[in-house]
């Protein structure tokens, strides 16, 4: 079992960025990212029951979908490397990094991520709320449900263009897939992340835009190191991806 990925400016040497995306999405919302960041080799994943890795069927939740990276990573021959991640992606990338086997993981920037619920009540209710959607995503046609996902207020900057758009693409997946990641790695069954992630011994950046209060506060109430992206809410790579990129690049210029 393998993870769909696509290799770009491979012919430069050095660390390779690692590309993460959200829940919903394929390594094709990271293209901009890449092409502004084309000085590294970028590798971008395919999450499983997404993209090009939809038949890839995740059962055992972040251990198993860590390993999958690592051997993902072998068979790229990447050794050193980058991990960014978005939301789902982010919440996958910093469990590898505190959890997981991360041999030769550099430096690590998410982008709205959440570390963890800290309570066994909240990721109880965190699991129920997933469970609901789920049952959503498998029963009810995807336009529909699609429409209320991006009503919730982690979206509210979107505007109604950007989400009709954001409906039309994710409207290609498969609610079956998408219901079974999202159970898998529901934020209800992710460890509590933050002690891990405050003792990191590698850069990390903690990328958020300028409107998503949530995961500011979040970055402030943990002292997780904030970066913040200009006039852009939660995905802040889709809505201002010239600024996203620019904050990247900055950081990784920071450690040569």
């Amino acid at each position: 079992m393998k993870l769909h990925c696509q290799a770009f400016h491979s012919h430069h040497q050095g660390r390779w960025l690692v590309w993460l995306h959200g829940l919903l999405g394929s390594g094709a919302d990271w293209l901009p990212a890449v092409a502004a960041c084309h000085q590294y080799p970028s590798l971008v994943v395919d999450l499983p029951g997404h993209g090009h890795s939809v038949d890839v069927n995740l059962t055992g939740g972040f251990a198993e979908m860590s390993a999958l990276l690592n051997a993902t990573l072998s068979d790229y021959h990447i050794k050193d490397y980058w991990l960014i991640g978005y939301s789902l992606g982010g919440r996958i990338a910093m469990y590898h990094a505190t959890c997981g086997k991360p041999h030769g993981l550099q430096g690590l920037l998410v982008e709205g991520g959440n570390p963890g619920l800290f309570s066994r009540h909240e990721r109880h209710r965190r699991l129920q709320h997933d469970q609901h959607w789920a049952q959503r995503f498998r029963r009810e046609p995807m336009r529909s449900v699609l429409a209320d996902w991006y009503q919730q207020p982690i979206f509210a900057d979107l505007t109604a263009a950007q989400r009709e758009q954001l409906i039309r693409l994710r409207s290609q997946n498969s609610g079956n897939h998408i219901a079974d990641m999202l159970e898998n790695t529901s934020l209800g069954h992710q460890p509590w992340l933050v002690p891990a992630l405050q003792q990191l011994s590698i850069p990390f950046s903690y990328l958020c835009g300028e409107n998503d209060r949530k995961f500011q506060q979040i970055a402030q109430q943990y002292t997780l190191p904030l970066n913040t992206i200009p006039q852009v809410g939660h995905n802040a790579h889709y809505g201002n991806s010239v600024a996203f990129s620019r904050a990247v690049n900055h950081f990784l210029s920071l450690f040569g």
